[in-house]
């Protein structure tokens, strides 16, 4: 009989940490971080979604890395505006809608946050007024928190495999 107490108060006791990780909800000390990332995604992608690309460039750091799996490696700010600039005179719109409950934030010490989710993107073709699904895709975020503002350093955009743009 002690034996088999033994067993199952060592089978709880080595789930129990696997029970805290599968929470979703932030803990109470990075909730605030959590908050801050969020708006700082929602304000660069608002920029992104709208063609603004004045308040996009102020979001993301001159070294900026994107890394994306189908499209390669682009490395800085005047890459990145360029790839910006160059969708939104083409006349077509794409729209980034993030998957909120998919959304992880970590926090990064002395530098910043990693946030993690999942991301929806929706097409519109020149001259048609029909938005369309594009796919869902996943990303990673590197974020720096410096001088009190948050600027994007890193993105890893992946998970490609299927996109809708006809």
């Amino acid at each position: 009989m002690n034996h088999k107490l033994i067993i199952a108060s060592f089978i709880l006791i080595m789930l129990h940490p696997l029970a805290n990780m599968a929470q979703k909800t932030p803990a109470s000390e990075s909730v605030e971080l959590y908050n801050e990332i969020l708006t700082a995604d929602q304000k660069l992608f608002t920029a992104f979604n709208n063609c603004d690309t004045a308040t996009y460039r102020k979001f993301i750091k001159d070294d900026i890395e994107f890394y994306h799996d189908l499209g390669g490696l682009n490395i800085g700010a005047d890459y990145e505006m360029k790839s910006i600039e160059e969708m939104c005179a083409r006349g077509n719109h794409i729209r980034r809608e993030l998957v909120k409950s998919s959304l992880e934030v970590h926090p990064i010490k002395g530098y910043g946050a990693i946030e993690i989710g999942i991301h929806n993107f929706y097409h519109t073709n020149k001259g048609q007024k029909e938005e369309k699904f594009s796919g869902t895709y996943k990303f990673v975020q590197i974020w720096e928190h410096k001088d009190g503002l948050w600027k994007l350093a890193r993105v890893i955009s992946y998970g490609h495999n299927e996109v809708h743009n006809d």
